[in-house]
């Protein structure tokens, strides 16, 4: 098994010895494979999607100043039938998208919103 060292904040640290402790793992290297098994699974849900697709997508993003969400839900207009957005303590916004189009349009708009790296949530609830 390989060694990969990595530099965590104090709060990434606080939430994987949380990851341990919740899901009783043996120690910090089971949590973070605990963690990167989960995304790989969030991964794999939005890639095996097909055809046209509804539901809802959750963001909670950071600095609300910042127009980069704005400038994705205008590209994917089409897209997005309705949304709501809220503002946040701490100067984060809450956006909620009903979407309805499709799985590839839906996967390149979570693709953009990831590859920002701005967002501290993201989900899609397939309806």
């Amino acid at each position: 098994m390989a060694i990969v060292s990595i530099s965590l904040s104090d709060e990434n640290l606080a939430e994987l010895d949380k990851i341990q402790e919740t899901y009783g793992l043996k120690g910090r290297s089971d949590a973070v494979r605990s963690a990167i098994n989960s995304a790989i699974s969030e991964l794999q849900d939005v890639a095996d999607l097909s055809g046209n697709v509804e539901g809802v997508l959750i963001t909670i993003r950071r600095d609300h100043a910042d127009p980069w969400m704005s400038l994705i839900q205008a590209k994917y207009v089409n897209a997005i039938k309705t949304q709501l957005h809220s503002h946040l303590k701490d100067q984060k916004c809450l956006e909620v998208m009903i979407i309805s189009c499709d799985a590839e349009v839906l996967q390149c708009i979570i693709h953009e919103i990831k590859a920002s790296g701005k967002s501290d949530y993201v989900r899609f609830v397939r309806s």
